[in-house]
């Protein structure tokens, strides 16, 4: 087999303390993405999801996923299902690392950011499937 340079894209949604940046890497055997916003963007959390068809339900797929949320972080919240998402749509191996920090965000700015992030990654994966 052929070596394959990975595609690369590149998105954002969200404006102000809000937002939230994107990178995701394509390759020949999964996708790796990274998703940080907010006033301190950085690493909290990380989700490995891999796709498998369901034994019990043909035709379905589900997807083992683990995390690994750094001490004192929550962005396992936001990482694990984004990870599932990638690997249901794609059905590929997909790695999630994610770091949103608003200081002193309300309820409503917490359901803001984590939206972002699940639009920065739609941008993502529509940009990726455009390309290919």
């Amino acid at each position: 087999m052929g070596r394959h340079e990975p595609v690369v894209v590149t998105g954002s949604a969200g404006v102000g303390r809000l937002c939230v940046h994107g990178v995701l890497t394509a390759t020949e055997d999964g996708l790796v993405v990274s998703l940080a916003g907010g006033e301190r963007p950085h690493v909290g959390a990380v989700a490995v999801a891999v796709p498998y068809d369901s034994p019990r339900h043909p035709g379905k797929t589900r997807a083992s996923t683990s995390v690994l949320a750094l001490t004192g972080h929550r962005d396992d919240e936001v990482a694990r299902p984004l990870a599932e998402l990638v690997a249901h749509r794609t059905g590929q191996v997909a790695v999630v690392a994610v770091g949103l920090h608003v200081d002193s965000a309300s309820p409503e700015e917490i359901v803001a950011l984590t939206e972002n992030a699940r639009q920065a990654l739609e941008d993502l994966l529509a940009q990726l499937e455009a390309g290919r």
